[in-house]
C-alpha cells in the first residue's frame, strides 16, 4: 500500500435493533444493489444501497460475514458504516 494509507478500515454494521459488527478490518465486501463490491482502506467516498446477501469482512486472514437485507452503506477512506433493515451474524464472532 502507498504511504499514508492505513492497514485497516473501521467497519460498523447496525440494524434498528442492535449493533452487529464494530471492528477494524483489512477488507469489506458489500452486497450492493448493483452487485458485490470490495472496499479497502483508503477507498474513495461512496454511498450505495445494500441488497440481500452476505456482507463479508476480512482481518488477519480470517473472514466473517453477516446476512443483510436492504439499507445503505456510507464508505469513507477510513471507515464503512452500514445501516441495514435486517441483519444476522454467522455466529463465528
Amino acid at each position: 500500500m502507498s504511504e499514508g494509507v492505513p492497514a485497516t478500515i473501521h467497519l460498523k454494521v447496525v440494524t434498528p435493533r442492535r449493533l452487529l459488527v464494530e471492528a477494524d478490518v483489512e477488507a469489506v465486501f458489500l452486497p450492493t444493489l448493483e452487485g458485490e463490491i470490495g472496499v479497502l482502506p483508503g477507498h474513495r467516498p461512496l454511498f450505495v444501497g445494500i441488497g440481500k446477501g452476505r456482507l463479508r469482512h476480512r482481518s488477519g486472514g480470517d473472514e466473517e460475514s453477516v446476512a443483510v437485507q436492504g439499507g445503505y452503506a456510507q464508505v469513507q477512506p477510513e471507515k464503512v458504516v452500514v445501516v441495514t433493515e435486517v441483519g444476522e451474524d454467522d455466529g463465528s464472532g
